[in-house]
């Protein structure tokens, strides 16, 4: 789980403006790894956040927006997704010290797997590891002043909902993951979720472009939409008094 440092062109050209680095294999290849990879980002002029006390926060000026970025995950080093204390420390400071116009979280959290693809509301486990109730997480994101708050780390995509006018995604799956990745039957599905907000962080719309996986190559767009009508389904099963919807076509708008 790497790739040679010259990959950052790729980012660029794709237009990244921040990276989150909270994840279980920033570490895969020890303290010099870490110290890479925060170099390269540097270099680049991609913003990141993730590691406790050494980047927990980001900001993006874009477009005379300011945008606030932080990162959680259940890993050494990381800022630590258990910590709800510190969700309020790190989301107050972007939205009152820092003077976001917008703030966005990121975690990388939950149980892992191809049945891993309901949100239970509960504590979640893998390989023994407590892995977050991303549930409880995602909605004190929200309660600390977050706009937006998505999350990946389960390889499967996850139901969304709208929490008090705010957008939650759960789990955005695996996108670009073609080898040494199980990539089978929805743990291939990798959609691209475009979100609309003004700067007030009020939710304005967006949509799911729906994308698979096939082994060794790239995600490609899926013409039968099957991501979407996977992201239907989920969000209506685990969040059913959300307003929330998503049409056929992979648009999301407010229910009157």
């Amino acid at each position: 789980f790497r790739m040679p440092e010259r990959y950052i062109n790729h980012f660029i050209d794709a237009g990244f403006d921040f990276l989150s680095i909270g994840n279980n294999h920033l570490r895969d290849f020890g303290e010099d790894g870490v110290r890479s990879t925060l170099d390269i980002l540097e270099a680049s002029g991609i913003a990141y956040a993730g590691l406790r006390h050494r980047c927990e926060t980001a900001i993006v000026e874009k477009d005379g927006v300011r945008y606030g970025f932080a990162a959680f995950a259940p890993f050494i080093d990381m800022c630590d997704i258990h910590d709800l204390e510190l969700v309020d420390e790190l989301v107050g400071k972007l939205r009152n010290d820092d003077k976001c116009d917008l703030v966005i979280v990121t975690h990388h959290g939950g149980a892992e797997g191809s049945g891993a693809y309901r949100v239970p509301r509960a504590r979640e486990y893998f390989g023994g590891v407590y892995r977050g109730n991303v549930y409880e997480f995602s909605h004190r994101c929200i309660d600390a002043g977050a706009d937006f708050v998505f999350g990946h780390g389960p390889h499967v995509v996850r139901g969304m909902e709208l929490y008090k006018g705010k957008l939650i995604a759960y789990s955005l799956g695996n996108f670009c993951t073609p080898y040494m990745v199980n990539i089978k039957g929805r743990n291939g599905y990798a959609p691209i979720l475009i979100v609309n907000l003004n700067v007030e962080g009020e939710f304005m719309g967006g949509r799911v472009i729906s994308a698979r996986q096939t082994t060794r190559t790239g995600p490609k767009r899926d013409a039968e939409k099957i991501v979407v009508k996977e992201l239907q389904n989920l969000s209506a099963m685990d969040f059913p008094d959300s307003p929330l919807r998503i049409d056929d076509d992979g648009n999301l708008y407010v229910a009157d």
